[in-house]
């Protein structure tokens, strides 16, 4: 188990392993069921995406609103007087044409081998009112001690990005410090054994899948073939983890 240590200015700023608030952004308590609307929560790529890593919480009392109008960038709302003389305040900046900064408070530091990433959190992608701010990507190495800012980018015109106190407002993961990759195509056997895999999968979904089968308000069909493949799967890792440890 990977340890990520964090040291806070902000008593307030607490990060958090990602909750999916059913009902909140994560969608409404409507069961896998024939005429339920399709939720976040039911889609396991998704569900698995924004519980990754931990989520900021916006610390302070008073809603900000973040809007651009006529090419004016404008914050609205009541700051009040700084938490402590020695503060910068307010915690916002504008930071180029179109972006703007958050004053983070906090320092991350994950393993050696590791850095954080930066990105907006899940709840940008699921909410209809197009309110939530949206965090640009960053990568932060974990030498780098300084305190953190997070940037953000200006909603569109005549939009407003609206930070409440106590809502999710970016998600940091933590991944390789180095994208030690390449990138090729798969050879021929290869690429003949993953399309057996996919046509094995796909027949299987009228037997490993028929009993979870349900048609959304939207005509679509689901069924629970991915989640019990991937169940079963995380069993098989976890039980061979378990016979590899010394007796």
């Amino acid at each position: 188990m990977q340890r990520v240590k964090f040291r806070s200015i902000e008593p307030r700023l607490q990060p958090r392993r990602v909750k999916m608030p059913v009902p909140g952004w994560a969608g409404d308590p409507q069961p896998r069921a024939n005429g339920s609307h399709e939720q976040p929560w039911h889609c396991t790529p998704f569900s698995e995406m924004a519980k990754y890593g931990i989520e900021i919480l916006y610390p302070y009392d008073a809603e900000i609103r973040v809007s651009a109008l006529n090419g004016c960038f404008a914050f609205d709302g009541d700051f009040g007087p700084p938490p402590d003389g020695n503060r910068s305040w307010p915690p916002f900046r504008p930071f180029g044409e179109g972006f703007y900064t958050f004053q983070l408070l906090l320092d991350l530091k994950p393993e050696p081998g590791f850095a954080t990433r930066i990105d907006p959190h899940p709840r940008y992608f699921t909410d209809p009112t197009d309110t939530t701010p949206l965090a640009v990507p960053a990568i932060i190495r974990n030498w780098w001690p300084m305190i953190y800012f997070i940037v953000f980018k200006t909603p569109p015109e005549g939009r407003t990005h609206i930070f409440r106190p106590g809502e999710p407002m970016a998600q940091f993961t933590f991944v390789p410090d180095e994208p030690d990759f390449v990138l090729e195509p798969m050879g021929e056997d290869e690429a003949a054994e993953r399309e057996l895999q996919s046509r094995r999968i796909y027949e299987s979904r009228s037997t490993l899948g028929v009993d979870s089968q349900w048609l959304s308000t939207t005509n679509t069909v689901f069924d629970a073939t991915y989640r019990r493949l991937h169940g079963a799967m995380r069993g098989a890792a976890s039980q061979r983890a378990d016979d590899e440890q010394p007796e």
